[in-house]
């Protein structure tokens, strides 16, 4: 597929196959998509209205797939420039040999990863991206803002979140006591992150979260207290949850809860919420997400990775769980790719239940609407439908890879990734033909080497 114009007022994407997503499911076999400025005008089977055709830019999508963009609801873009690193460990493990290394990033080197893990989840599909980064060196620099400007330098939108760890191993915590940050330190840079960088406006490219880490590397206090001030400041809550056994064994002997009554007891439940992982949550748990409308954040090839189980999906679904999916970080998933934690899922959930688990649709709606709902946007995002926001993705399906594969919904959920041919954030390209068309492949791939190398000679 060839590039139009950069811009263009009008953009028509027809003659594919039309996976909209939309509440009804509607599919178009050879449908079209138009596009007016960064908005869906107009979406349906056979080719555009006559009238919308006059000055667009036509994209002819045979052979293609067309599907919402996908929305990454956890990463940690950091970690690229630690890929393959403790091979063979479980999450406590790996975390313990990563941190001394993590603890050496900056401002610099974050915004050089962000920028090649967003490259590499634009290629696979992605347009919104979530990241969770907690680790903050005293004078690192404006970490949240490379990772928002790396975000500029590839197209894409972003979800941030402020992270923070405040519980050192001398306080009973995982990290050691170097990576760590004060309580009323981690509040304050929270807050000044939410000022400085999150727009509310429904068609954002940034939004910004308050992000404590994890159970075993936050004090309550600073679970309690952010908890409080994203409320106050009307922005989401993040964290992880219920990931491994060992975390379900560190909660019940220093609280004698399990991580969701935990949880729960500070206030982190709740539709302005998300949660990491939730490998590990028993029925009742299941019960108290579905009804206070906290979402989940499903990372099906870090768990493996991990060794650390695979999530209950089906029965989060079934109970009316938002479910979105995530890469989470790069350095507990070399790959990095979004799109292929669409059959990941599929395959990981019938491990768990059985073959009718999870289906090929399910998957791309946690990918796409899904996603959208746990970030708490699905009135502008996850689906194509007329007057959300003009974030897609045109798949190529009638290569050697697909050829013959009779559904082309399977094709993308259960073959390999197919490329993309074109993706569009809010109306403007950022892939084509496979390719970033916003920044140079090449240059992005040098410097994260060199970054790479770099913060390897800093341990």
């Amino acid at each position: 597929m060839s590039a139009g114009p950069a811009t263009t007022a009008r953009t028509i994407i027809e003659n594919g196959y039309v996976a909209t997503v939309d509440g009804a499911g509607n599919e178009h076999a050879r449908g079209h998509v138009v596009i007016e400025g960064s908005r869906i005008v107009a979406v349906g089977e056979g080719p555009a209205p006559a009238e919308l055709r006059v000055g667009a830019d036509v994209v002819d999508a045979t052979g293609c797939l067309v599907t919402p963009g996908l929305v990454n609801t956890h990463h940690h873009l950091y970690q690229w420039l630690t890929r393959g690193y403790a091979q063979d460990a479980i999450l406590f493990d790996w975390l313990t040999s990563l941190y001394p290394l993590w603890a050496r990033i900056d401002a610099g080197l974050t915004g050089t990863a962000a920028a090649g893990a967003m490259a590499v989840l634009a290629r696979s599909g992605c347009t919104t991206v979530g990241d969770h980064h907690y680790v903050f060196p005293a004078g690192s620099g404006d970490i949240v803002g490379a990772i928002v400007e790396a975000a500029h330098r590839v197209g894409v939108r972003l979800h941030a979140t402020r992270g923070s760890m405040d519980l050192g191993a001398s306080q009973g915590g995982l990290p050691p006591d170097f990576a760590v940050e004060t309580t009323a330190a981690a509040l304050a840079a929270s807050q000044e992150a939410v000022e400085r960088y999150h727009d509310p406006a429904p068609d954002a490219l940034v939004k910004v979260a308050i992000a404590p880490c994890s159970p075993f590397s936050v004090t309550s206090d600073l679970l309690r207290e952010a908890a409080v001030l994203a409320r106050d400041l009307d922005v989401r809550l993040h964290t992880h949850a219920s990931e491994t056994v060992e975390e379900d064994a560190y909660c019940a002997e220093r609280f004698g809860r399990t991580p969701t009554q935990y949880l729960e007891d500070l206030g982190w439940l709740g539709p302005d919420v998300w949660m990491a992982h939730c490998v590990h949550l028993d029925a009742p748990a299941i019960e108290r997400y579905a009804a206070t409308g906290t979402g989940v954040a499903h990372c099906p090839s870090s768990n493996g990775r991990l060794a650390a189980g695979i999530a209950p999906v089906r029965d989060l679904l079934a109970a009316g769980v938002a479910v979105g999916l995530g890469v989470d970080g790069a350095a507990s998933n070399e790959s990095g790719q979004l799109g292929v934690e669409i059959r990941e899922s599929v395959l990981m959930g019938r491990l768990r239940t059985g073959a009718d688990s999870l289906s090929v649709r399910s998957a791309l709606w946690m990918a796409t609407a899904g996603g959208a709902r746990v970030l708490g946007r699905a009135a502008e995002l996850g689906s194509l439908e007329v007057g959300k926001l003009a974030d897609l993705v045109v798949w190529r399906v009638d290569g050697v890879e697909h050829a013959g594969i009779i559904d082309p919904v399977a094709a993308l959920g259960l073959g390999a990734l197919p490329v993309v041919a074109r993706s569009l954030v809010g109306g403007r390209p950022v892939v084509v033909d496979g390719a970033l068309v916003t920044a140079e492949e090449p240059v992005i791939a040098r410097e994260v080497a060199a970054a790479s190398l770099a913060l390897a000679e800093r341990l």
